[in-house]
C-alpha cells in the first residue's frame, strides 16, 4: 500500500500502566506497565494488525486507541487532532468515528435488548436521525451483515456465535465509522464461521474504504488479510512493516519465534478460510 503524507491515526510515545493492589503491609501500590512507549502510525483503508501472545499489550493498545482506557503517558491524533485526553462532547463525537467489535460477542451485547434495540443504541446516543427513520436504518445494517428481517426482534442468546458477532459488526458501522477496531474479533468461532466473518469485514472495507485495526494472535487470519503487522512483546513494538516481508524476512527475534511457533492446522482448513476470505 502507497504511504500517504497524512495518517488517519497516529500513536506517539504510548504507555498505559495499571495499579496494582497493595498488599497489607506495603504503603506503595506497585504497578505493571501494559504498554510501553509505542509509537505508529495507520492510513486511511489500510489495515494494520497487532499481534502478539496474550499479555503482550495489543489489546489495551485497541482500548486506548478507542478511548476506553486512559493512556498514562504519550499523544494520540486522529485526522490532526489530538484526542488522548478529550472527555465530554468530544469523546462522544469521537465515537462516531472509531468503533470497536469486541472478542466475545455474546458479553458485548446486553442480553435484556433485542436486535433492534442494540442498533438502534448508537443513533439514540449519538442524537442522530437516519434518513427514512431509524428501524429502517437497522434493517439495512441487518441486511448488510447477513441478519434477516425477522431477527430484529430476538435477542442476542437466539444466535449462534457467528451471528452474535455479526450483529457486534453491524452497531459498529451503525454511524458510519472511518476506524473499526477488531479485537480478537474472530478467535472464538471456528474455521468456517472464521472465514465466512472475514470475507464480511474485507467486503465493508471496499464498500466504506474502512480502515482497520485487527487484533489477534492468529497469524494465519492476519496473512490474509492485513496490509501492515505491529509486532507487541511485553508491551512494547518490536517491529513493524507490511505483511509480506514480516512473513518472509522477520527481523527480530520474538517475531521469528512468533511465525515459528503457529500451530499448524489441516489443510483442508487452511484451503476452506483462504478460498471464502477470497471469493
Amino acid at each position: 500500500m502507497t504511504r500517504q503524507s497524512q495518517a488517519l491515526l497516529e500513536a506517539k510515545h504510548l504507555s498505559k500502566r495499571f495499579t496494582l493492589q497493595a498488599g497489607l503491609f506495603s504503603k506503595n501500590a506497585p504497578s505493571v506497565k501494559a504498554v510501553d512507549d509505542v509509537s505508529f502510525d495507520i492510513m486511511q483503508g489500510e489495515t494494520l494488525s497487532l499481534v502478539g501472545e496474550s499479555g503482550c499489550g495489543k489489546s489495551t493498545t485497541g482500548r486506548l486507541i478507542a478511548r476506553l482506557l486512559e493512556p498514562s503517558a504519550g499523544s494520540l491524533h486522529f485526522e490532526g487532532a489530538d484526542i488522548s485526553g478529550i472527555a465530554g462532547n468530544d469523546l462522544r463525537r469521537l465515537r462516531r468515528d472509531v468503533q470497536m467489535v469486541f472478542q466475545d460477542p455474546y458479553s458485548s451485547l446486553n442480553p435484556r435488548q433485542t436486535v433492534g434495540a442494540i442498533l438502534e443504541a448508537p443513533f439514540e446516543i449519538q442524537g442522530v436521525e437516519p434518513p427514512g427513520g431509524k428501524r429502517k436504518a437497522v434493517l439495512d445494517l441487518m441486511e448488510r451483515v447477513g441478519l434477516k428481517p425477522e431477527h430484529i426482534s430476538r435477542f442476542p442468546r437466539e444466535f449462534s456465535g457467528g451471528q452474535r458477532q455479526r450483529i457486534g459488526i453491524a452497531r459498529a458501522l451503525s454511524i458510519e465509522p472511518e476506524l473499526i477496531i477488531c479485537d480478537e474479533a474472530v478467535s472464538a468461532l471456528d474455521v468456517s464461521i472464521q472465514a465466512q466473518v472475514l470475507q464480511l469485514l474485507m467486503k465493508l472495507k471496499q464498500e466504506k474504504n474502512l480502515t482497520y485495526i485487527f487484533i489477534t494472535h492468529d497469524l494465519s487470519v492476519v496473512r490474509n488479510i492485513a496490509d501492515r503487522v505491529a509486532v507487541f512483546e511485553r508491551g512494547r513494538l518490536v517491529e513493524l512493516g507490511e505483511t509480506a516481508r514480516i512473513f518472509s524476512a522477520p527481523e527480530h527475534p520474538y517475531t521469528r519465534k512468533l511465525i515459528g511457533a503457529v500451530p499448524v492446522v489441516t489443510t483442508d482448513e487452511l484451503e476452506l478460510r483462504d478460498r471464502l476470505i477470497h471469493d
